[in-house]
């Protein structure tokens, strides 16, 4: 759940004033209202094929998830978790058929069942002298949960070992100084037989109102071992057991795997006597160790993943009959090279990233807008992991909040994860709301559920990426790494980030596919990318402008998706059938057919038009840089104001704009558009509001 970001000084200091631009005077109170959108006018559930697994097991064809009949299959979707205030995990019966039909409608088709290993009343869990056993109410909750989602045509991305905190009948040792024990799930015997202990208990779990095991479970799009978790040279373990017991099995693989005359050498480089064991590097002993004891070392912690996933995934594929396909931990900090990772994490059925822009816990720059710093990117970071023949999912992402810029994060990741051929996008995350009166607002960095910017771009988000209106890339860029690649590349400084491969544009990315094809095999090739701006898709339908003036924008052009996203009042692009005269200094404005015909002739079409979102009473440090108060409610937005135009409608006879609430209905009677020169030019920004339904009368 996090990554960390390097940025330079100067780009901090570019920054540092741009929250100056900001005028507080326009924001503007407005809410999400889940409980009353039943008759949201912007309902995209038509999007879903209900209910889930209705074929079958989703089951991977060629490098990507399919249906059982070889439909394609792509995965728009969220957490469910509780990190904020009033949120729970595992809504109560009453309130889950709401949020089930809630994020149907939003175009949501997988939930990530994220931390369930928590105890009750938050995960299932149960209290006792253990957390070797479920508590039944939760359960019960989970079950009815998914019934729900999948009566809906929302798969389950099933997590197994994620916030599992151990308790003195577990018999782990060390149990109340270990937390989640990461790393240490990966290399302890007990630790690895309670995890398979968990799994047999969920999987082979029946539940009653789908009347069917997990295991056994179409509904389950993907089942996932750990979540974040990983050994890597100059990993310590939080006591001094788990210490002893990591340096005892690295020997043991010191003395299989070399001979005496190596093993002299290492502990001469070592500086350790007679059969003294070798020692584990620390991580500030990392950069100046001797070759020889460096490789060691790395060969022995990617064999220790390589038995732990290949024992956990045969596990539950030949002992429990699991059918859905199997993802090992996702590639998770873009700070460091995660080749030797992924060398292991490539041999399960699916390979995984996170990612998000600015993490609260990120090193400065925070609190700037993606737009100006494309090669890093979550676009760019994410496409470091894809491999070719293996599906990619994107299970956690996102532009956390307080981030003033948040409006460009999902409709980019939509577009170009439409155009990079992932498989799956999950955003961390949506906090289900216990109580019914709970007063709206953002509570949290990750939860997206109460924003009003970023909850209403899941349903342009939805359309974008699983229509593929954004078209695949033409060319697939792939690259290999040769075994000592792999290896030296966990000692390149944090300047070769996000690829940590010297001398690969990182403009490839936003310019055609890539893709791992090997990490066994010849060095990586040298190439060559065309300096230009824009950068240019070879589709041709995403364009990114950057500018001297810190003043990018990102363009969507495709038949039923259009956008523009980032300082759109400074650049005024005009798009096949669309264009914008705003006030805003930075806006993200996405239009995408309902109908699913193209925009030229749609008869209705939804408009997100996002900017700034905040608390009521937020307050900034004097950096601008972090809140010194979070704020309450209401949330509020600043606007979107000025002229949208739709150009070239075919047979267009009349356009009005419906601004729309935080349930989806309709604030006041339709904007009529008047037609001019351009197209079809109609207001914006009164109502407040950060979505529209626009309907073409012909």
């Amino acid at each position: 759940m996090r990554t960390l970001r390097a940025g330079g000084a100067a780009l901090f200091l570019a920054f540092v004033g741009a929250f100056a631009q900001w005028d507080d005077s326009l924001l503007r109170p407005f809410v999400m209202n889940h409980r009353e959108g039943a008759s949201s006018l912007a309902d995209v559930s038509f999007l879903l094929d209900a209910p889930a697994g209705k074929k079958g097991f989703l089951c991977i064809q060629g490098s990507h998830l399919v249906t059982p009949n070889g439909k394609r299959m792509r995965l728009w979707g969220v957490h469910l978790t509780d990190w904020s205030r009033s949120s729970v995990l595992l809504p109560s019966k009453e309130d889950i058929p709401m949020y089930a039909a809630t994020l149907a409608r939003f175009g949501v088709n997988c939930v990530r069942l994220h931390f369930l290993d928590l105890a009750a009343p938050r995960g299932i869990i149960a209290a006792g002298n253990d957390s070797r056993s479920f508590d039944p109410q939760q359960l019960d909750r989970l079950d009815f949960l998914v019934s729900e989602l999948k009566r809906r045509g929302i798969y389950v991305d099933l997590n197994l070992n994620v916030g599992r905190s151990y308790k003195a009948g577990d018999g782990v040792r060390d149990y109340d100084r270990i937390q989640w024990g990461k790393g240490l799930v990966m290399f302890d015997p007990h630790l690895i037989e309670l995890q398979k202990e968990y799994a047999k208990q969920i999987l082979t779990h029946v539940n009653p109102y789908t009347k069917t095991e997990y295991r056994n479970e179409p509904a389950v799009a993907i089942v996932e071992i750990v979540n974040e978790n990983g050994l890597y040279i100059g990993f310590r373990a939080p006591t001094p057991y788990y210490e002893e017991e990591l340096t005892d099995q690295y020997n043991a693989w010191l003395r299989e795997k070399l001979g005496s005359d190596e093993l002299k050498k290492l502990r001469e480089q070592a500086g350790v006597q007679g059969n003294a064991p070798i020692p584990r590097l620390k991580g500030s002993e990392v950069a100046a160790a001797p070759r020889e004891r460096f490789e060691a070392e790395m060969r022995f912690y990617m064999d220790a993943e390589n038995r732990f996933y290949q024992d956990m995934s045969g596990y539950l594929k030949n002992t429990l009959g699991v059918r859905a396909p199997i993802a090992g931990t996702a590639d998770h900090s873009h700070s460091s090279s995660s080749y030797a990772m992924l060398a292991t994490l490539s041999k399960l059925d699916i390979v995984d990233g996170h990612v998000y822009w600015q993490h609260p816990g990120s090193p400065p720059p925070v609190n700037t807008p993606m737009v100006n710093d494309p090669f890093h990117s979550t676009v760019v970071q994410l496409s470091r992991t894809a491999f070719a023949g293996k599906p990619y999912t994107v299970s956690e992402v996102n532009h956390p909040f307080p981030n003033e810029w948040a409006a460009e994060g999902i409709p980019i990741l939509a577009a170009y994860g439409s155009f990079q051929d992932w498989d799956a996008i999950i955003l961390y995350t949506f906090e289900p709301k216990g109580a019914p009166d709970w007063k709206p607002y953002v509570g949290d960095p990750f939860d997206i559920s109460l924003d009003p910017v970023r909850m209403t771009q899941m349903a342009t988000g939805a359309l974008t990426f699983l229509r593929a209106d954004v078209r695949p890339a033409r060319q697939t860029v792939e690259r290999t790494y040769s075994p000592a690649q792999v290896l030296d590349s966990r000692r390149l400084p944090r300047t070769e980030q996000p690829y940590f491969t010297p001398g690969f544009p990182l403009s490839i990315p936003l310019q055609h596919a890539t893709r791992i094809r090997s990490l066994n095999g010849p060095p990586t090739a040298k190439f060559a990318a065309a300096e230009s701006d824009p950068i240019v898709s070879d589709t041709r339908e995403l364009s990114w402008y950057t500018s001297p003036e810190k003043t990018a924008v990102v363009t969507v052009e495709t038949d039923r998706t259009q956008a523009l996203m980032g300082f759109v009042k400074a650049n005024r692009k005009a798009l096949k059938n669309l264009s914008a005269d705003v006030k805003n200094n930075f806006a993200s404005l996405v239009l995408s057919a309902m109908d699913f015909r193209p925009l030229s002739r749609s008869g209705k079409m939804l408009l997100t038009a996002g900017s700034r979102v905040a608390n009521t009473g937020m307050k900034w440090n004097d950096a601008h840089t972090r809140l010194a108060n979070q704020g309450g409610s209401p949330s509020l937005i600043e606007p979107v104001a000025g002229t949208v135009v739709l150009r070239n409608l075919q047979g267009a006879k009349s356009v009005t704009a419906t601004a729309l609430d935080g349930a989806g209905h309709a604030i006041g009677e339709p904007i009529p558009a008047k037609r001019n020169t351009e197209g079809w030019a109609f207001p914006i920004g009164e109502p407040a509001t950060t979505w529209y339904i626009v309907t073409i009368g012909r």
